[in-house]
């Protein structure tokens, strides 16, 4: 007989996002003629760059001639799209990463969901709480972790990012051989300063582990002394593999496109202890399981390169900054405790009650959308985080509603 995948089962029955779709749902139901707000899911909401909506009708017309049509394309990405991220985002920083050290996506939720096949289902994994469920998730789905129990997996190595450490994780007291860091932090919108992310690095140097480095969401630093790269650090390329996304700079949240970078130097170990490239086995997994980024998606965020992209990328991110700080200041006025909403797109806010307790109160009482702590992990209990993400009109008229409701 056909049998199940049974660490599935491990799942808890809802994944976060879609159990907030459901609540929503039921409350425009119930409530048809009340407008929702949504700071929930870190959806965009403005439209793509017109740099790249040129390059995007560009490639299309391409492909309505016999001449210039592109059939499969390669699964690593373009050439012209992996050299421009190469000098722009690495090189231009003094990072010394190449464009074969690239590997253009659909998604970086689709990266950091796969990689953990290319390793062994016994690697103990150090994952933060409060996290991204999809770090998480995958790992519960590969058989990497035991039951869940007491709000935790058990077999998982947790970091906890609280205010007692500004939400940036110590480092394990414990033996781990793979880590999730994720910088500027989803949810808390913390930053790691270069100081403490060579402490990490070094820490994976010394203990044979290996980093997995988020930084979905770099381009919203605008303090220049924090670091936008991992490879900013020296050694990094050895013990590190990170992950990027047009999604949120650019607005391709519906349009798809990211990146992964494995450097050649990166490593792992076999059974014996023999060390191993990680770059060729990436390498081997998107050939036998990916085809590859459009052309056209990729000639339209190849455009984001271009200096009329660069500008306007900047200032589709500087205006999701301006509703970032307006909701920080708005909920500081309220009396609530928050990080985040500075070098990031999220509010993590201190709620003095249940998560999800504060999320019903917020759609409730002031039709607000938010995203409930509690489903980021443990030490996500009591918080909510709130997105940057919507029109500027939408966000003023969300914290007028939360002022009436909770003021």
């Amino acid at each position: 007989m056909i049998t199940i995948n049974e660490h599935y089962l491990k799942l808890q029955s809802s994944y976060l996002f879609s159990n907030i779709a459901g609540r929503v749902a039921a409350f425009q139901q119930a409530n048809p003629d009340r407008e929702v707000i949504r700071l929930g899911i870190g959806d965009v909401t403005r439209a793509l760059p017109a740099a790249c909506i040129d390059a995007f009708h560009r490639a299309v017309d391409e492909m309505a001639v016999d001449s210039t049509f592109r059939g499969y394309g390669p699964e690593q990405g373009y050439e012209f799209l992996r050299e421009a991220i190469a000098e722009n985002d690495f090189q231009a920083r003094g990072a010394d990463i190449s464009a074969d050290e690239i590997f253009v996506s659909d998604g970086a939720k689709c990266d950091t969901g796969n990689i953990q096949e290319l390793f062994d289902t016994g690697t103990r994994i150090a994952i933060p709480d409060p996290v991204y469920p999809v770090y998480l998730d995958t790992n519960v789905m590969a058989g990497r972790t035991g039951k869940f129990a007491d709000d935790r997996y058990q077999g998982v190595v947790y970091l906890d990012s609280t205010v007692e450490n500004n939400y940036v994780p110590d480092l394990p007291s414990e033996p781990v051989d793979l880590i999730y860091l994720c910088f500027p932090n989803n949810p808390t919108g913390s930053t790691i300063t270069k100081d403490q992310l060579k402490a990490w690095v070094d820490f994976a140097k010394d203990t044979k582990a290996l980093i997995l480095f988020d930084a979905a969401y770099e381009a919203f630093i605008r303090d220049d002394s924090l670091p936008h790269s991992i490879y900013e650090i020296d050694g990094a390329k050895e013990v590190a593999i990170e992950f990027r996304s047009f999604s949120k700079n650019a607005g391709f949240t519906g349009t798809r496109c990211a990146y992964t970078v494995v450097p050649r130097e990166c490593r792992a170990f076999d059974s014996r202890g023999d060390k191993q490239a990680v770059h060729p086995l990436w390498n081997r997994r998107q050939c036998t399981k990916f085809n590859g980024v459009s052309y056209p998606v990729q000639r339209a965020a190849a455009a984001v390169y271009s200096e009329q992209g660069q500008a306007q990328s900047k200032a589709l991110v500087d205006y999701y900054l301006d509703n970032a700080a307006l909701i920080r200041k708005a909920v500081a006025d309220l009396g609530y405790d928050c990080a985040g909403g500075t070098n990031s797109p999220y509010i993590w806010i201190l709620g003095q009650r249940d998560s999800w307790e504060f999320f019903d109160e917020l759609l409730n009482s002031a039709g607000v959308v938010c995203t409930p702590g509690a489903g980021f992990g443990k030490c996500g209990q009591g918080y909510i985080r709130l997105s940057a993400f919507n029109s500027h009109e939408n966000v003023e008229k969300a914290m007028e509603r939360i002022r009436l409701a909770l003021g």
